[in-house]
């Protein structure tokens, strides 16, 4: 299957990385019909450079692979994904040129490069299957991996089959995969039952909005919880978006996706914590049912917001959800939205950043997204611009004037509906790979799960 290792035979192919500085060697090494090989099709270790050595009879009997030098691989990571799509149809082994990290990083890469989205098209999946090394955990990365694939599923789909109702039943399908509970609050029951901003973003879609409370785990473990900004279209509501905004909005509920992948590595790989997912799946259309600008919320916290814009809904949906899961005290609270494009101004689409006032968890989230080839960069949750998100009519403002700072004073709107959690981070990401690059195909993308699973089970589960 796409995604996962593949047993060794006795057709399995070694594969050798040749870093540059090392070329020499390599090729003083190797068998003089291997050598003319080499030489003949100009084989100098450039980075992603493949030769695929043939046996007498003209079958493959071993690969070479440039890995280039250490400035060039810098400018980019995951680099054996880009290989594994070049290679014939056969299993391989990655027989010499890297180990530890590096060789984790590379089997990592390669099978993320497998992932095809073929729901709507038929398409053919990559015919090179790797084979573990000795130092590869193999139950791990094929957990991390699956969660990956489930992520981009979710996000690549169209919201004609995953709107707000199609999203709960894909939290019910992964619940009864891990045999975890799952309650659902539903259109009017949200406001009798004290979600008033979550119902109100989503009343205006013919699926009714909703709170999905998934929750797996021993009771007496540490406490982990997970909310993802589940918007499964967003119009942008009465300021609604101009086409050229509204193009990817499928993709809005990219934070919920993530949280789901995030959760099915977890499940997987039987972490020893009590895990909670949150997830407001609305959908936030236009219709005589509408919220308006300058309306006034009143939250599950109590706290009043002026909407100043409708189109900064997520923020809205998530602070009754965060609010609910602050209730509990978990030890770990994390938020994880595709909330603004000031972040995407700041940082790309490829480094989301991070909010948190523990520096403790900001540290270990930062080596572990250096562990983990998955890039994120801690932003504060700056407090003299508390003053931006307080209106005159109102205790917040969903979205401040003038522009500035709005990746800060979203996360500033947040964090005023966590009080007891032990730490909270949020984490703002695109959920969008723009451009195809090594084992990550344009489309949906999972960015920081590996890092928080690593967070996870360095913090709670070891």
């Amino acid at each position: 299957m796409p995604g996962k290792f593949v047993e060794p035979d006795e057709n399995t192919i070694p594969l050798d990385v040749v870093h540059s500085k090392d070329l020499g060697g390599y090729m003083a090494d190797a068998p003089e019909p291997a050598r003319r090989w080499l030489a003949a099709n100009g084989f100098r270790a450039q980075l992603g450079q493949t030769v695929v050595i043939p046996d007498a009879a003209g079958k493959p009997a071993r690969v070479a692979v440039g890995w280039g030098d250490a400035k060039t691989r810098a400018r980019g990571r995951l680099h054996m994904g880009g290989v594994a799509l070049t290679l014939p149809k056969g299993s391989y082994r990655i027989a010499s040129g890297l180990k530890d990290t590096d060789l984790q990083e590379a089997a990592l890469a390669w099978l993320l490069s497998a992932y095809v989205f073929d729901r709507y098209k038929s398409k053919s999946a990559p015919k090179a299957r790797l084979v573990a090394s000795d130092c590869v955990d193999v139950a791990r990365l094929e957990a991390i991996v699956a969660g990956d694939f489930l992520t981009r599923d979710l996000i690549n789909t169209p919201t004609s089959d995953m709107g707000p109702e199609n999203l709960e039943q894909a939290i019910r399908d992964l619940s009864a995969q891990h045999g975890a509970k799952v309650t659902v609050i539903v259109g009017d029951d949200l406001l009798a039952q004290n979600f008033p901003m979550i119902h109100a973003v989503g009343r205006a879609s013919d699926q009714a909005p909703r709170l999905v409370d998934l929750v797996w785990g021993n009771a007496d473990d540490p406490k982990v919880t997970l909310v993802g900004k589940g918007v499964c279209f967003d119009t942008g509501g009465l300021n609604i978006k101009p086409g050229s905004s509204m193009g990817l909005m499928k993709k809005d509920m990219g934070g919920a996706a993530t949280v789901l992948g995030l959760a099915h590595m977890i499940m997987t790989l039987g972490l020893r914590v009590r895990l909670r997912v949150l997830v407001p799946a609305v959908e936030n259309s236009i219709s005589a049912g509408a919220f308006r600008p300058q309306d006034v919320l009143t939250s599950r916290k109590g706290l009043t917001v002026e909407v100043n814009n409708t189109d900064a809904e997520g923020r809205l949906v998530l602070a009754d959800a965060l609010a609910l899961a602050d209730e509990e005290a978990p030890d770990l609270l994390v938020c994880k939205a595709t909330l603004t494009g000031a972040a995407r101004v700041a940082l790309g689409p490829d480094l989301p950043p991070f909010f948190t006032d523990d520096n403790g968890l900001a540290h270990d989230i930062l080596r572990a997204s250096r562990k983990t080839f998955d890039p994120l960069w801690r932003m504060p949750f700056w407090e003299p611009y508390e003053a931006d998100i307080e209106p005159d009519i109102a205790d917040l403002d969903n979205a401040p004037s003038g522009g500035f700072g709005g990746a800060i004073t979203a996360a500033l709107f947040l964090r005023r509906f966590v009080d007891y959690a032990g730490s909270f981070v949020h984490l703002d990401i695109y959920g969008w790979a723009p451009h195809a690059k090594p084992a990550r195909t344009k489309g949906g993308a999972c960015l920081s799960a590996r890092a928080m699973l690593e967070v996870i089970e360095q913090r709670f589960a070891k």
